[in-house]
């Protein structure tokens, strides 16, 4: 399992590395497999995204996005954890985030 530090002062860049590395692990192409992102909730308040790609065949990889711990940690279609990448700095976390789909 490979390990990283990164740095990312939005949420959207964050979720554009996200879906880079979720897509290059299948070989996906990131204009046909959308990112979805779901909000992580601890003890009522959110505290960081969930993040998956639908590739073809069921194909389904996630990532796992925790501000409090400043890391992100990405699993592979079987639920293996293949990355963890450490933020130096973290974007703030946008409490009112709905379920959305990242192009």
């Amino acid at each position: 399992m490979s390990r990283s530090v990164v740095a990312f002062s939005a949420v959207e860049d964050l979720a554009e590395f996200v879906h880079s590395v979720l897509c290059d692990r299948d070989a996906l192409d990131p204009t046909q497999a959308p990112l979805f992102r779901t909000p992580l909730k601890r003890g009522g308040r959110a505290c960081g995204l969930v993040f998956h790609v639908q590739g073809p065949r069921l194909l389904r990889t996630s990532a796992i996005w925790s501000n409090d711990d400043g890391r992100i940690i990405f699993y592979d279609s079987s639920g293996l954890r293949f990355q963890e990448v450490s933020l130096s700095e973290s974007p703030p976390l946008n409490t009112g985030c709905e379920v959305q789909s990242a192009e």
